[in-house]
Parts: structure tokens; C-alpha cells; sequence
């Protein structure tokens, strides 16, 4: 039987951690029904009962790989049926891989760019239309990245996969325009203090931390929410962006000589070794220690 409500209902993709995380704790704050989705089902259900403790309305927990259409198109039917619409829908669901592009092996590479790329396809195909249908319309958050305006040597399938959701998703709010009630937004986050960076796979190079200015999650998480009653085309998270943005715009061979010698001071060469990360498989940083080959801490909290 529906669950209706005039609270707010938010399915977070990509909940399990970081950004997702964070977004999802301040969904729960505010009393929201909450839909948690992401690959490992053990990690979703601490993240469910730290919101059930933080005020949610309602959670419940939906594993699924964004890859597969159908299993996203089943967890917003099985959402939708529960709840009779969805207010808000944030897709952060990313995986992250170091190395050059010779380097990088290709099925690293390719799963890096699907988990993005056709992740936030898939999210897009199935919510919007209910959005479309449902009275009042809703929200779809795509979180996007600074790297998706600028690039960074080392990093190539990442920002492959960033630059094409930022296009995708400027077409999806072309697309949309027809639906003055329906809105796509991006959140575009600079450096941020989460997993991503020690859970990322790495390849001829070291230990990544993210380069100051660091935010925490849960700026990028109110911007997210902010998006819920203030929609807007794309929000910067980060002190640095628009300055990155406008050196790579205006002076590009500056830009040039100057990105890959600050980037390599974010890397510690101490004890590391190539490994996948989490790439294929969701890994707890426990697994994720061993890869380091020392006990490394890299300045990222969980």
C-alpha cells in the first residue's frame, strides 16, 4: 500500500558513502522518506540506520548497480509504489581511477567512464518520467565535479566520465525545458573529504589526497538539498573553482605548465602499489589498507 505523505520523498543513488553519505543524513534531518541505493548492500544498511537514528520518515534500502537499467528502472517502480512520487532524486554514484591513459588497463578505464556515464543515464531514464507525470513535478541532482570543467593529467578516465555527464546533463535540462516543473540540476564539487580518494584504483602512481582547499561532504550535501526548493542549472561547491575554470579559460598554456607539477604534490609514492580500488568490486578500507603496502594514512576520514 503507497505511503502517502506530504514529507519530502529522495532517493539517494550512491548513498553508501561520501557525498551520498552526507546528502542523505541531512535528507533525514529533515524528516524525509529516504531510498538509499548503491552496490554493497552491508554498507547501505549502516548508512540506513544512522538516518533512521537522525529523524527519517522512512528508509529502506535498495542495492543495485547503476550499469543495469533495469535494476534502476526496478527500484524507482518498486520507490514510486511505496511512496505514490519522488521529490527528489541524487545521483553521486562514482568510482574514481588514477593513472595515465597508457597505463590505465582498459577495463579499468571503461568501468570508470560506465559507472558515470551510463549510470546517469540510466538514473535520468527512469525518474523523469514519473517527475513528468506526478503533480508538481521534482528534482533530479546530478553530482558533477570541478574535473568537469578542467582537466588533470593522470586522471583521464575520471575526467572522461565527468565531462560527459556535465554534457548529458545539459542536454537533459534542454530536454526538460518543456516541463517548467521538472528540473535537472548539476552539483559540481571541488576537492572534498571523502573515501573516493583512497578507494580510487591507482596505476604507476601514488597514494591521493585531495589538494587544498578540502570541504567536507556536507557542504556539498546542502547544496544538493538547496536544490529541492531553490533549482538551479549548476552550483559550485568549492573556494577554488571558479578560479581553476577561469585560468584554464583564459590562460590555458599557463594552465598547462601549471597543472601536472601542483597535482603531483597531491601524492604520496611511500608503500603504494597498482591496485583496482573499488572499481568492480565494493571493498571496506580495511580490504582497501592492504593495497597501500604500509600503514599509510592518507588524511581522508570515512
Amino acid at each position: 500500500m503507497p505511503e502517502s505523505t506530504n514529507r519530502t520523498v529522495a532517493l539517494v543513488v550512491g548513498a553508501s558513502s561520501g557525498i551520498g553519505r552526507a546528502t542523505a543524513h541531512l535528507l533525514a534531518q529533515g524528516q524525509a522518506h529516504l531510498i538509499l541505493a548503491a552496490r554493497g548492500k552491508e554498507r547501505l544498511d549502516a548508512v540506513a540506520e544512522e538516518c533512521r537514528q537522525a529523524g527519517a520518515a522512512s528508509v529502506t534500502v535498495a542495492p543495485l548497480d547503476v550499469r543495469d537499467g533495469h535494476d534502476v528502472d526496478r527500484v524507482v517502480a518498486d520507490a514510486v509504489a511505496r511512496h505514490e512520487c519522488l521529490d527528489l532524486v541524487v545521483q553521486s554514484a562514482a568510482v574514481m581511477a588514477y593513472g595515465t591513459i597508457e597505463e590505465l588497463p582498459a577495463e579499468v578505464f571503461e568501468r570508470v567512464v560506465d559507472v558515470t556515464v551510463k549510470g546517469t543515464a540510466n538514473v535520468a531514464r527512469a525518474v523523469l518520467p514519473q517527475l513528468r507525470r506526478q503533480e508538481g513535478g521534482g528534482t533530479l541532482v546530478v553530482v558533477t565535479s570541478l574535473l568537469s570543467s578542467v582537466p588533470v593529467p593522470k586522471v583521464g578516465a575520471y575526467i572522461t566520465a565527468k565531462w560527459a555527464q556535465q554534457g548529458l546533463s545539459r542536454v537533459l535540462q534542454l530536454e526538460t525545458r518543456d516541463a517548467p516543473d521538472v528540473h535537472v540540476c548539476t552539483v559540481a564539487p571541488g576537492a572534498i573529504d571523502t573515501p573516493i580518494y583512497r578507494h580510487a584504483a591507482r596505476f604507476g602512481i601514488g597514494v591521493p589526497q585531495p589538494p587544498p582547499p578540502v570541504d567536507p561532504p556536507e557542504k556539498v550535501a546542502r547544496a544538493v538539498v538547496g536544490c529541492l526548493e531553490r533549482p538551479r542549472r549548476n552550483r559550485h561547491v568549492g573556494l577554488a573553482n571558479r578560479v581553476i575554470i577561469t585560468g584554464f579559460r583564459l590562460v590555458p598554456d599557463l594552465f598547462d605548465a601549471l597543472v601536472g607539477p601542483i597535482f603531483r604534490l597531491t601524492f604520496s609514492d611511500e608503500g603504494a602499489r597498482d591496485t583496482e580500488g573499488n572499481v568492480f568490486t565494493p571493498r571496506h578500507d580495511d580490504e582497501l589498507a592492504d593495497d597501500l603496502g604500509a600503514e599509510d594514512d592518507v588524511g581522508v576520514r570515512a
